[in-house]
C-alpha cells in the first residue's frame, strides 16, 4: 500500500512537483495558495484555480493600463488592440497553430465556441454530424442545428488503439468503432437523394473525456480526413468532406493538440480550466479553410463594416476575427490571459502532464487495491484503466462509484456530502457527459427513461435509482494539486466506506418499514417506562425561530398551527434558513387565548401582531406546490409583506396554509429517511407533523464532539443543545438512542407512529449566537461518523399523530411538559 510519501516518490519522484521549475510543487502551494489551508480541492476537471501571483499581475494591469473599447480608434481603444492581438497569438502558439493556417477567435466560453460551429456549419440534407460517445452536452447540442437542416446524426464508440493521448503509438488499423443508430428528423426527400459527395460532414470527439479521463488519439483528425471509410465504412455516410471538432476544454491543460502535426478544422478552449481566471472568456481555433464554409447570419456591432437601417443591406466585414465576434470582445478578460499562460509556460504542460498523472496514476492504484474485510473490492473504476493501454495514457480526471460489503452501491451524493464534512471538494453525477455516463454505468435507454420518469434529473438527490448508480464520484487533479491531497482522500476514503473484518458496516440500525398503530386493545405492558416529555417548541413561521410552551393543543397537522406560514420570494422561492439566515431572528409567540401571532425582529421597531382569526389582513388565495404536495394558501396585504421584508432584507410575503392534499411521491414504500408521510395532512414541513429528539442522544453526541476535539481532529470544541435540531419534542430517560427503536409511543394518553429517523443536513452546522451566523462542520461530520443509514444521517425521530381527527378544543386534546413517554418497541 503506498500511503507514505517516501514510497510515493520512489516510484513517482521523477514526475512529481517540478523538480526543474524556479519553484517545486511545495513553494506553490505555500505561496500561490495560501487560501486552501486545511482544503483538499479536487474538482479541477470543473475549474482549476487561479494563483496569487497571477491575480496580482492582472491586478496591476487592469490598475496601471488605460483599456479602451477596441471599436474605436482612441489610443487607448489601439492599445486593446494590440493586447488582444497578442492574445489571439498566444492561443495559436499555445496549439503550435501558425497563423497562415488557423484564426483565433474569442467566444464568452467554450459552450460558446461549440455553438458558434453548429450554428454557421454549412449543414445540408446530405450532411452527416457523426460524433463519440464520450461528449459533452455542449457538443451534443451541435446535433440540433444537424437535424433541423435535414442532416443525419450519429454516435460511434471508438475502442483499443483509439484511445491513446497525442501521437500515435499503435497501427490505426486496430481501432474498433460501433456505430450507434442513426437520427433523421427530415426523412422526405433526404432518402430520395443520392449523395453527391459535394456535402460537408462534421465528426466531433473530445481531447480528454471528462467523464474517465481517457485521451482520445488525435490521430483520428487524419483518418476522418483523409480515410473516412475506415471509421465510418463504405457507405453513403462517408462521402463528402469530413471537417473535424476537437473539444480540448478539459485536456488542453495537459496535452493541448499540436495543429502542426494534427491539422483539426476547429478546437475549442476554456481558459479558466486551464488556469483558473478569467471565466466566461473561451476560444474557437479555425482553420481558415474551415472559417470560409461557416455560414453567419446575425451581425453586430462589430461583425459589419457597413449597414443601413431602413432597407435590406450590410456588409460584413472581412477579417475572420471581426466577423464572428459578436459585439464588443470581453477584452479586460482577454488582456488577463497573457497572466495565465506565464504561470503554464514557466512550469511547461510536459511537467503538468506528468505531475497530474503521477497523482491519478497513485490515486487510482489505491482505490483498487481497498478491499471490505471480507475480501470483496470497494471501488469500480470508470475507464480502460485495467486494458491493454499504458495507465498513463489516462488523463488527470478519475470517475468511481464505491461498494458496500453486500455489493450495493454507495450513493455518489452520500460520498460527495461526507467528502465535503471532511474538507474535500470533489464532483458527483454525470458531470454533462450523457454518453460516456450510460456507457460507463451500463445504463440501458430503458434505465434511462425509467429514471427520468421517476423524477430523476441533473443535480439532485436520486443517486441511486432502481438499485442502480444514477452519476459516478468525479475527482480530478491540477498543477497545483500535491501528495498530501491525494494521500487526504484516500485517507478519507478508507475510514468513511471500508469495513474492517468483523466491524460493522457504517450503519447503527436497521429499521424496518413503520407498522400502522392502534390503541385498540393495546395493553399497557408492551410499554417501555421510564421516559418522560421535557420540553415542547412550536415553530408558526418556516425556518424562523420557535417558542417553547408549558402545554399545546393538537390538530390534526400535528402541533396546532406549527409550520403554518412560510415566507416566500417575489420570483416564488420558498425562503428557508438555508439561504436566508437572517429568518433565525424573527421571533414568534402565539396567544392563544388571544388568538394573535405575535412576531419579533431586531431589524424592526414594532411588534407585528397577526389576527389568527381575522380577515384584515388577508389578500388572495391561490394553489402552491411544495414537497410533492398541494396547499391552498392565503395571502397577507402589503403592510404585513413590507414588515417581513425589512426583517430578512429582501422582499418576500407571508403565505398561510390553508389546506393540502399530497399527489405525488417517488419512493412508494417510505423507505427511511427519504420520503415525506403522506398519510395525514401535513403544514409547511419537510417530512412528518413531529420531531422528537432525546435528550440522552444529545448528551452522547456532545460527549463525542468533546472527545473529537481533544483529538484535535474537529477543531474547536462545541457542544450543542437540542434545539438545534429544531425539534418538536424533547424527552429525558433512558439510554441514548433508545428512540430509534420505537415503533409507536403513547405521551399521556395520546398515540403517536414513529416514521423513522430524520436525515440531517448542513443546516444543524449553523450557529446562530449574538445576531450572528457561524458555519461549521460540525455537529454533522460527526454524527456521519456513526449514524449513517444507507446513505443518510440521521437524528432524532419523526412522528405521526394517530388522533388527528378526533382533536378539538378540550384540554384532552393538548400535550403537556411532565407527561409519561411511554414507548412501544414491538
Amino acid at each position: 500500500m503506498y500511503m507514505d510519501k517516501e514510497a510515493f516518490l520512489k516510484e513517482f519522484g521523477e514526475d512529481y512537483g517540478y523538480p526543474n521549475a524556479p519553484k517545486n510543487i511545495d513553494d506553490i502551494r505555500a505561496t500561490e495558495f495560501k487560501r486552501l489551508d486545511e482544503l483538499v480541492y479536487l474538482d479541477h476537471a470543473g475549474a482549476t484555480l487561479y494563483s496569487e501571483s497571477q491575480m496580482v499581475a492582472v491586478f496591476k494591469d487592469l490598475t496601471t493600463t488605460v483599456y479602451g473599447n477596441p471599436h474605436s480608434q482612441s489610443d487607448s481603444s489601439s492599445a486593446t488592440c494590440d493586447v488582444v492581438r497578442e492574445a489571439r497569438q498566444q492561443v495559436l502558439d499555445y496549439c503550435n497553430a501558425s497563423l497562415k493556417d488557423y484564426k483565433c477567435i474569442f467566444t464568452s466560453g467554450a459552450t460558446a465556441a461549440l455553438k458558434l460551429v453548429g450554428e454557421a456549419f454549412p449543414w445540408s440534407s446530405q450532411s452527416s454530424f457523426m460524433y463519440t460517445m464520450e461528449n459533452h452536452n455542449s457538443v451534443l447540442g451541435i446535433r440540433e442545428y444537424a437535424l433541423n437542416q435535414g442532416a443525419v446524426a450519429f454516435a460511434i464508440d471508438i475502442e483499443e488503439a483509439g484511445h491513446h493521448g497525442g501521437a500515435s503509438r499503435n497501427s490505426v488499423s486496430s481501432i474498433k468503432v460501433t456505430q450507434h443508430p442513426i437520427q433523421r428528423r427530415k426523412e422526405a426527400g433526404v432518402l430520395e437523394e443520392e449523395p453527391t459527395g459535394n456535402a460537408y460532414n462534421l465528426f466531433a470527439f473530445p481531447s480528454e473525456c471528462n467523464f474517465s479521463g481517457e485521451r482520445f488519439s488525435l490521430d483520428l483528425v487524419k483518418i476522418i480526413k483523409e480515410d473516412s471509410e475506415r471509421i465510418v465504412g463504405d457507405s453513403s455516410f462517408s462521402k463528402g468532406c469530413w471537417m473535424v471538432l476537437i473539444d480540448a476544454a478539459k485536456g488542453c491543460i495537459t496535452g493541448p493538440p499540436d495543429l502542426s502535426k494534427y491539422p483539426a478544422d476547429f478546437v475549442v478552449i476554456s481558459f479558466y480550466k486551464l488556469f483558473g481566471y478569467p471565466t466566461g472568456l473561451g476560444a474557437l481555433i479555425v482553420r481558415n479553410e474551415a472559417v470560409k464554409l461557416l455560414k453567419k447570419t446575425y451581425f453586430s456591432g462589430g461583425t459589419v463594416a457597413a449597414s443601413i437601417a431602413d432597407i435590406d443591406f450590410v456588409k460584413r466585414r472581412e477579417g475572420f476575427e471581426e466577423l464572428f465576434e459578436d459585439g464588443t470582445t470581453s477584452f479586460l478578460s482577454i488582456a488577463s490571459i497573457r497572466h495565465g499562460f506565464k504561470i503554464l509556460n514557466t512550469l511547461t504542460v510536459s511537467a503538468i502532464s506528468r505531475h497530474t498523472t503521477s497523482l491519478s496514476t497513485f490515486v487510482r492504484k489505491m482505490l483498487l487495491a481497498l478491499r471490505h474485510g471480507n475480501g470483496t473490492g470497494v471501488c469500480t473504476l470508470y475507464g480502460r484503466y485495467n486494458s491493454k493501454v499504458a495507465v498513463h495514457d489516462l488523463g488527470s480526471v478519475i470517475s468511481f462509484n464505491l461498494k458496500r460489503p453486500d455489493g450495493s452501491w454507495f450513493g455518489h451524493r452520500e460520498v460527495e456530502k461526507l467528502a465535503s464534512l471532511s474538507g474535500i471538494q470533489l464532483r458527483t453525477g454525470c458531470f454533462c457527459n450523457p454518453g460516456a455516463c450510460a456507457k460507463y454505468l451500463g445504463l440501458s435507454h430503458l434505465d434511462l427513461l425509467s429514471n427520468i420518469e421517476a423524477g430523476h434529473v441533473c443535480w439532485d438527490d436520486f443517486d441511486i435509482v432502481h438499485g442502480k448508480p444514477t452519476g459516478a464520484v468525479r475527482v480530478s487533479f491540477g498543477y497545483m494539486s500535491t501528495f498530501e491531497d491525494a494521500k487526504k482522500f484516500i485517507d478519507f476514503i478508507v475510514s468513511s466506506f471500508v469495513s474492517l473484518p468483523h466491524q460493522p458496516e457504517h450503519v447503527f440500525l436497521s429499521r424496518t418499514r413503520p407498522i400502522p398503530f392502534s390503541s385498540e386493545g393495546l395493553e399497557r405492558k408492551l410499554f417501555t417506562e421510564g421516559f418522560n416529555l421535557k420540553s415542547i417548541t412550536i415553530y408558526p413561521i418556516k425556518s424562523c425561530a420557535g417558542f417553547n410552551v408549558e402545554s399545546w393543543p393538537l390538530s390534526c397537522t400535528g402541533l396546532q398551527h406549527d409550520r403554518e406560514w412560510l415566507l416566500r420570494s417575489l420570483t416564488g422561492e420558498i425562503l428557508t434558513q438555508k439561504k436566508v439566515p437572517e429568518m433565525r431572528l424573527i421571533s414568534t409567540f402565539i396567544d392563544i387565548n388571544q388568538r394573535i401571532l405575535f412576531v419579533e425582529s431586531p431589524r424592526c421597531k414594532v411588534k407585528l401582531p397577526i389576527n389568527l382569526q381575522s380577515d384584515s389582513y388577508y389578500g388572495g388565495k391561490e394553489d402552491m406546490d411544495l414537497h410533492a404536495q398541494r396547499y391552498e394558501v392565503q395571502g397577507y396585504d402589503n403592510e404585513v409583506n413590507i414588515w417581513f421584508s425589512n426583517a430578512i432584507g429582501r422582499p418576500c410575503s407571508l403565505l398561510r396554509c390553508s389546506s393540502s392534499e399530497y399527489y405525488y411521491c417517488l419512493n412508494k414504500s417510505r423507505s427511511e429517511g427519504v420520503c415525506r408521510d403522506v398519510e395525514t395532512s401535513l403544514n409547511f414541513v419537510n417530512e412528518a407533523q413531529f420531531l422528537l429528539i432525546s435528550e440522552q442522544s444529545i448528551s452522547d453526541l456532545n460527549n463525542r464532539l468533546s472527545a473529537n476535539s481533544q483529538k484535535g481532529s474537529r477543531g474547536p470544541p462545541i457542544q450543542v443543545n437540542p434545539m438545534r435540531f429544531r425539534p418538536n419534542l424533547v424527552i429525558s430517560g433512558g439510554e441514548p438512542y433508545a428512540e430509534d427503536g420505537w415503533k409507536n409511543l403513547k405521551i399521556g394518553n395520546k398515540y403517536f407512529t414513529s416514521l423513522g429517523g430524520c436525515n440531517r443536513c448542513q443546516m444543524i452546522n449553523f450557529d446562530h449566537q449574538a445576531g450572528q451566523v457561524q458555519k461549521s462542520n460540525e455537529p454533522l461530520a460527526t454524527l456521519a461518523s456513526y449514524r449513517r443509514v444507507k446513505g443518510k444521517i440521521l437524528f432524532g425521530i419523526l412522528l405521526r399523530y394517530e388522533d388527528g381527527n378526533k382533536v378539538g378544543q378540550d384540554t384532552d386534546s393538548w400535550l403537556q411538559v411532565g407527561q409519561e413517554v411511554y414507548p412501544n418497541l414491538c
